[in-house]
């Protein structure tokens, strides 16, 4: 990627003069099915533009209750699109129809009208949760129905496609609008895609230039998303091995809980109430031990296998854990 970054050819991409950007750029809208892309810093203003291009302000965006876009980017469907959420908790983050169906709302002088359904796909705080291929194309088909835009929050997306072994484009091709980051399980320093039609598309980069989005010789950072895309996906049954070697290794440790065979792709959740530890110190304790990891509530933890993760760090990590859990349980 290094090498890609300091021999890329650039341009203007505010002007999308930038070959390397625009080489990406198409390269997203292929695999993901769509008509064209648009590169931008993160994954959250990917969402952010993902649900602008789909909305109008008033209306309400249906997502999951632990969803991304709701939980963990600062309200910009409120402060930025004017728009409201509508939660539903769903079994493993998966949004079905069954379920989404009776919150949508029509247009009335009482209440703001369902505008877009969002899912996420892997569900970040479900712990990777894959939505399966059939739910989606149910979900699309009768949003389509009800005159509703589906946005789907795909950083993982890729994982998902390892997961069930089928192209990246048959899990979206479903979607109007679909977001993906190139610096989660791909590997690349920095940027996501948001990929739509030409028409959202369009809007879009007005709306990236209004958040300050608007990069200038975005190639350096666009060539390593090219060699990401192209070099990463098979690496990431790896990831999902590692992962679901964690998890084995956690749940047989005295004071952690976890249900190993829930773990489908990189994402591990495990609860350490019963160390007698909450999760905070706990992450100090590994942190001191060179495991680096996140709280997702007082008593749990989220290990993230990745392509700078190996097999011997995940078994160090075990051990790490061991130790932590020895310290509090003596």
């Amino acid at each position: 990627m290094r090498r890609a970054m300091a021999g890329a050819e650039v341009g203007d991409d505010v002007y999308q003069e930038d070959p390397t950007v625009n080489r990406l750029e198409a390269l997203a809208a292929e695999l993901t099915g769509k008509e064209a892309a648009l590169f931008v810093p993160t994954g959250s203003m990917g969402n952010t533009i993902g649900v602008k291009v789909n909305t109008q302000p008033g209306q309400e965006v249906i997502c999951e209750a632990r969803s991304h876009v709701l939980n963990y980017e600062l309200a910009m469907m409120a402060w930025f699109n004017g728009c409201l959420a509508r939660t539903v908790a769903a079994p493993d983050g998966i949004l079905t129809w069954d379920l989404v169906k009776r919150e949508v709302r029509k247009v009335s002088p009482h209440w703001a009208p369902t505008g877009l359904i969002e899912i996420e796909n892997t569900h970040n705080m479900a712990g990777g949760t894959v939505t399966p291929v059939e739910v989606i194309q149910e979900m699309c088909g009768e949003a389509h129905d009800a005159g509703l835009p589906v946005h789907m929050d795909g950083a993982r997306v890729f994982n998902a496609a390892a997961y069930l072994g089928v192209p990246v484009k048959e899990i979206t091709a479903p979607v109007d609008t679909v977001t993906f980051c190139l610096s989660k399980a791909l590997g690349a320093p920095v940027g996501s895609l948001v990929c739509g039609t030409h028409r959202a598309m369009e809007t879009a980069r007005l709306i990236r230039k209004r958040l300050g989005g608007g990069m200038r010789q975005a190639g350096i950072l666009a060539a390593a998303g090219i060699v990401a895309l192209e070099q990463t996906p098979p690496q990431l049954a790896e990831d999902h091995a590692n992962a679901r070697m964690l998890a084995r290794g956690l749940a047989g440790i005295r004071g952690i809980s976890i249900d190993a065979e829930r773990v489908q792709t990189n994402i591990v959740i495990f609860d350490v109430s019963g160390t007698g530890m909450g999760s905070g110190p706990f992450v100090e304790k590994l942190r001191d031990r060179g495991v680096l990891c996140n709280a997702t509530g007082p008593m749990l933890i989220r290990f993230v296998t990745h392509y700078d993760v190996s097999a011997d760090q995940c078994s160090a990590a075990l051990g790490a854990c061991e130790d932590v859990v020895k310290g509090a349980l003596s």
